[in-house]
């Protein structure tokens, strides 16, 4: 087995960015996101992205560091209400939205990685999600045609991985990556723990390696926390 492991994201990337591409970003609001790697997409200067990705962070963190650089041409996501600038530049006409109820995010996305080029579901019938779809009648049941979604790279979250590529991912992050991992031409992951191959109990691996073109640790991760809610401490 070849050793996918890189020294950072820098060289993990190497190669593998041009302007005007699709970019899947793995992630459930800050929760899961390829912290470094997005950062160093934006050093590179890439533009004319078209980006699938449940939302698109919050302003000046996540993939909203792309969408202030200009980078963003297009986003493919169920919710971006974190976000002003994106408001801002939607309305304004400046940035492309192909908006999704979330379930139907995740099953184009799943639906692209194994190979399915569309499917039906009844989410969204009659509403403004089918127009200009096909709407096909199943069982007395109205149903819209969905397109399965798969992108020219994919870059992942995990908490663990090997130089094989295999991940495991920690509880809520286990949201849109492990999908997103197999639909794109390419994947790169950023994982917060390297080890050895083979160290990783089979039975708990969530990525299977195969999928994986290239893997590196993580330099740091802020972990920022999207809305923090606290209660009030009672008094003794």
């Amino acid at each position: 087995m070849a050793d996918k492991t890189r020294k950072d994201a820098v060289e993990a990337l190497a190669g593998q960015l041009f302007d005007g591409m699709t970019i899947m970003a793995g992630g459930f609001g800050l929760c899961g996101i390829p912290e470094n790697l997005i950062a160093a997409i934006r050093d590179t200067g890439v533009k004319d992205l078209t980006v699938v990705s449940n939302n698109c962070g919050v302003d000046g963190f996540g993939l909203g560091v792309l969408l202030a650089g200009g980078q963003i041409r297009k986003m493919i996501s169920s919710y971006v209400g974190e976000n002003k600038l994106f408001a801002e530049l939607y309305l304004s006409g400046k940035l492309e939205l192909e908006f999704n109820p979330q379930g139907t995010l995740a099953e184009r996305i799943r639906a692209g990685g194994a190979g399915i080029p569309a499917f039906f579901t009844k989410t969204g019938v009659g509403t403004l999600v089918a127009e200009g779809k096909e709407v096909r009648e199943f069982d007395g049941e109205l149903y819209v045609m969905e397109r399965g979604l798969t992108a020219d790279l994919s870059i992942v979250k995990a908490h663990t991985g090997d130089a094989e590529g295999n991940l495991v991912y920690r509880k809520t992050a286990r949201n849109f990556n492990p999908m997103m991992a197999t639909a794109g031409k390419v994947c790169i992951a950023e994982v917060e723990h390297l080890v050895a191959t083979g160290s990783i109990d089979k039975d708990h691996i969530h990525t299977p390696g195969i999928y994986v073109d290239a893997i590196f640790q993580g330099a740091e991760f802020e972990k920022r926390i999207e809305q923090r809610t606290v209660r009030t401490r009672e008094t003794a």
